[in-house]
């Protein structure tokens, strides 16, 4: 059994698509109950945010189980699954645990280093643990991607990463603008989601005098400059369509949405520039924080307009102390991701070697009988030493080589010397099974993997669309 994961996240998808797949805590039950329904998986966990919607399953066959998931998302959601597969991407084994640790940790974030999301992740381990969703399986992936998180959090400076960046953006932005930097001038920031509340945090600590926040719904926008007036600054809320009256008034703009395509366009440059009562000479310093980018490459190349953008920020040393905490943070989940498979591995062996340990115990046992079926008369001290001497000749044998199998089962491919022990000592698959099977959850730490390239071969060209080019996709904006 593997870990299949399926997901829809800002990286893949825009906002309309995203709104439509998006699982509410009502809907989760519900979705969850159809998965474990189907014929090809035994423990579901969804994990959903804002800008985020992914199904981990643990399934016994990868196409059957990618198909189902598919088309449950395309109910769900109402999409064409057609359309609803230019948007998903996919993660299978070892890819899929990666990719959780990933998102724990906050490098899979908009914004870089957010801890939301490990409560989210939390969240829904809960919701299918109280359906009897998580099994063995992803109760221990779920566990083992929680502690990363906080050993990210707590071994490295990634919770401040994502703020530095906009600290950076703004700080050179009040270099341009002119004397007195943003001290009283007017910022527009476009979206309110965890960047967009950075920015005003950063805007309201540097003196702006005015903050205008455009979203695509004025509900999360309004509840941004509510938290702006809270802090003595004058704001209001725009709907996206108003950007352009928004960009005439402004000093500063900030956008970062996670939407797919332009937001600040040409045209709309051009209009809110020519508007009556703009001063020609007035900078305009547009800060471009969106992955991917939220501004039009031809904005750049307008008089008094200057783009700082995510490419040229990155370059700056307070912004490149950032990314060293996300090599860190990215260290640290590589060598959680080792152990972990190293784990899974040996959790995959030791059924073998006790079932070999029981065969042989079985084969003493009926040997035994059969010497005192053969000498009756054998008194109960010679029977003991001759039951210890046949003991510990068979644990001597054994000894090495179950040592030795355990010690190569930790290395990639050490599944295959399990396999070796099945055939060579013709253990039944469900004597294997037998002693396989946990009796408590417990608090374990790992669980299954396999890369899966080599499944697409030959297979249906709808599900090979359905996994991305990009092997290891990439949240914030909540």
């Amino acid at each position: 059994m593997s870990v299949l994961l399926v997901g829809v996240s800002h990286r893949t998808a825009p906002v309309p698509v995203l709104e439509r797949v998006a699982v509410t805590d009502t809907d989760r039950p519900k979705l969850t109950d159809k998965l474990l329904a189907s014929s090809h998986i035994s423990e579901a966990m969804i994990v959903s945010t804002c800008n985020r919607v992914e199904i981990y399953a643990v399934v016994d066959a990868f196409h059957g189980a990618l198909a189902e998931v598919g088309e449950l998302l395309a109910d769900h959601s109402g999409l064409d699954l057609t359309d609803l597969h230019r948007h998903a991407y996919v993660r299978y084994s070892e890819a899929a645990a990666e990719h959780l640790f990933a998102v724990a940790s906050g490098l899979d974030s908009m914004v870089i280093g957010e801890q939301q999301i490990l409560g989210q992740i939390r969240t829904a381990y809960a919701s299918s643990d109280a359906q009897q969703a998580a099994g063995r399986t992803l109760h221990e992936l779920a566990q083992q991607a929680l502690r990363v998180g906080k050993r990210v959090h707590s071994e490295t400076g990634i919770d401040s990463a994502g703020a530095s960046v906009v600290s950076v953006a703004l700080d050179r932005a009040a270099g341009i603008v002119g004397a007195g930097g943003l001290t009283g001038r007017t910022a527009v920031v476009v979206g309110a989601g965890s960047m967009g509340g950075l920015s005003v945090a950063h805007l309201t600590r540097a003196g702006i005098g005015r903050i205008i926040v455009v979203n695509r719904t004025t509900e999360r926008a309004e509840h941004l400059a509510d938290t702006a007036r809270s802090n003595g600054v004058a704001a209001e809320a725009l709907e996206l369509a108003e950007l352009p009256d928004a960009m005439a008034q402004a000093d500063v703009l900030v956008t970062c949405t996670g939407a797919v395509g332009a937001v600040v366009t040409l045209a709309d440059t051009h209009r809110a520039l020519a508007q009556p009562g703009r001063d020609s000479e007035r900078p305009l310093v547009i800060c471009d924080l969106g992955l991917p980018r939220d501004v039009e490459p031809a904005v750049s190349g307008l008089p008094g307009v200057t783009v700082l953008d995510m490419e040229s920020l990155q370059r700056d040393p307070a912004a490149g102390a950032a990314a060293s905490d996300a090599d860190a943070a990215r260290s640290i989940v590589a060598a959680e991701l080792a152990n972990y498979l190293a784990g899974q591995r040996l959790a995959e062996v030791t059924p073998t070697v006790t079932a070999l340990r029981q065969r042989a115990a079985d084969v003493v046992e009926a040997e035994l009988m059969r010497l005192d079926s053969r000498l009756p008369g054998l008194d109960d001290p010679e029977r003991d030493e001759v039951a210890r001497t046949v003991r510990r000749v068979v644990d001597k044998l054994l000894h090495a080589p179950t040592v030795r199998v355990k010690q190569l089962a930790s290395a990639p491919g050490g599944d295959s010397y399990a396999a070796a022990l099945r055939e060579l000592f013709e253990l039944s698959p469900g004597s294997v099974e037998a002693v396989a099977k946990p009796t408590e959850l417990g608090g374990a730490d790992l669980s299954t993997i396999d890369i899966t390239d080599g499944f697409f071969a030959g297979q249906d060209p709808l599900l090979r669309r359905f996994v991305t080019d990009d092997n290891h996709g990439k949240e914030s904006q909540a």
